[in-house]
């Protein structure tokens, strides 16, 4: 006797009774129910609000948009972001003018900070709650963001997310100019370019700690009031656009040992002339390129074009510095993320031993980035300025309704029913009124009784 191989009959569907005591067969389930039944049971994405860039060019490019909130991926941590920085590079991103730019749309911004609220697989100097700020390669503006963790940076005890982003960034710059690039010891000089803006302060500032720096600070000559007011750490303002290297000699006829730049152009030639023999000058901007709300191909030349080319010799014989800082690069490209983190420390420290304080000159709801944008592209802020993603957006003020044609409705036309009684009450009106001031006529002279009886004689 042989065992059988054969597969049992697959069970008949089961009958369910009805109530004419007949049985019905269920229909049976297809691919394509399934899948909708599966997505009603799926809830939709969550979304988040991020400033996003939808074309390089001018402020009618960056919108408020919704996205899909992020998940924290391996070696990540998700931030609810609570405050963002602005820096100039944000605007020369906008503009399409920074080397090797994503695909546009995507969210714009390099600092935020706020609190982690997702620890991906692998991160283990971070847990949920913290405090942090992050220096994200774009992605930064946005209500959620997640950030590899060797870019962030958790925030000492007091700290606020505007302090931290107001601090980070423009410190940090600061802090590898002086200390790492331009050696800065007791008893020199320094010039820095836009005194008035986020990293000129913390150039005057962080100056300051050591002894005896002389500090010459170039802007607009509009900000030189607030800044006196502000603090004393910029011992010599000069008005940008002036003979400021003159200036400079009058009480320096050597020049100065170090020459912070982020304008380039011209500014680099009168720079390299006021160092000293040692003296060191560093580019580390080139905001002189974003001079339109776009892209200009001609400003990028012009600047180009107006830097001498300073050849090794020239160096030698002289026995001066050529340098250059962009921060960007130091942590996405050369991977020198250990040198900004060693940075980032002593930039807290010192601000937890009180040395320094960000000043901040204004803070902005997301809604409102392209006005903060305009701000700092006229070089009218003086300090950081912030974007707070809770804050409500600025009242918009009414425009007059617009048809397909971009021009203002004209009113509608009346209908003849509508003009007659129109004319009908006018003409009421006018009769009433013609009574008073006959009325008011009576009471004086007697040419104007006569015009009263005249009147009367009309209307009958």
């Amino acid at each position: 006797m042989t065992e059988s191989t054969d597969a049992p009959a697959a069970a008949a569907p089961e009958k369910t009774p009805t109530e004419n005591g007949t049985t019905d067969t269920p229909p049976e389930e297809t691919p394509e129910k399934a899948t909708e039944e599966k997505e009603k049971e799926t809830p939709p994405p969550k979304e988040m609000r991020a400033v996003v860039l939808t074309g390089f060019g001018g402020l009618k490019t960056v919108k408020i948009l919704k996205k899909p909130e992020p998940t924290a991926a391996e070696g990540e941590v998700l931030i609810r972001v609570k405050a963002c920085g602005l820096n100039f590079q944000d605007l020369i991103v906008r503009q399409g003018a920074i080397d090797s730019p994503p695909k546009t749309p995507f969210i714009l911004g390099f600092e935020c900070a706020g609190e982690i609220e997702q620890v991906g697989e692998g991160v283990t100097d971070f847990k949920v709650g913290d405090q942090v700020v992050a220096l994200p390669e774009y992605k930064a503006w946005a209500e959620l963001v997640a950030v590899p963790a060797q870019y962030v940076y958790v925030l000492p005890e007091g700290m606020s997310a505007l302090d931290a982003v107001a601090i980070t960034t423009n410190y940090v710059v600061a802090y590898l100019l002086l200390f790492e690039m331009a050696n800065l010891t007791p008893g020199k000089s320094l010039l820095v370019h836009s005194a008035g803006g986020g990293v000129g302060q913390a150039v005057a500032q962080l100056a300051k700690t050591v002894e005896n720096v002389t500090v010459y600070g170039v802007c607009s000559k509009s900000k030189h009031e607030a800044l006196k007011a502000n603090n004393n750490n910029i011992d010599h303002l000069l008005e940008r656009g002036s003979d400021y290297t003159s200036e400079v000699r009058k009480s320096s006829p050597d020049g100065v040992d170090i020459v912070l730049d982020c304008l380039c152009g011209e500014e680099c030639n009168r720079g390299y002339s006021l160092l000293k023999p040692m003296g060191r000058y560093i580019l580390y901007g080139s905001s002189n390129i974003v001079t339109g709300e776009t892209k200009s191909f001609f400003s990028a030349a012009r600047a180009w074009w107006q830097v001498d080319k300073v050849s090794p010799i020239k160096l030698f014989d002289e026995n001066k510095s050529l340098a250059g800082l962009n921060l960007r690069h130091l942590l996405f490209q050369h991977g020198r993320g250990d040198t900004v983190r060693r940075a980032v420390d002593r930039v807290f420290s010192l601000w937890k031993q009180g040395q320094v304080k960000p000043l901040v000159d204004s803070t902005w709801a997301l809604e409102d980035v392209g006005e903060a944008m305009q701000k700092m592209h006229d070089r009218k802020n003086i300090g950081k300025l912030v974007l707070d993603p809770s804050l409500e957006p600025k009242p918009k003020p009414a425009t007059p309704a617009k048809g397909k044609s971009g021009k203002e409705k004209k009113p509608a036309k009346e209908s003849s029913e509508e003009k007659k009684e129109k004319e009908t009450k006018e003409e009421e009106k006018k009769n009433e009124n013609g009574e008073k001031n006959g009325e008011d006529i009576t009471n004086g002279s007697d040419e104007g009784q006569s015009r009263y009886n005249y009147d009367q004689a009309c209307d009958k």
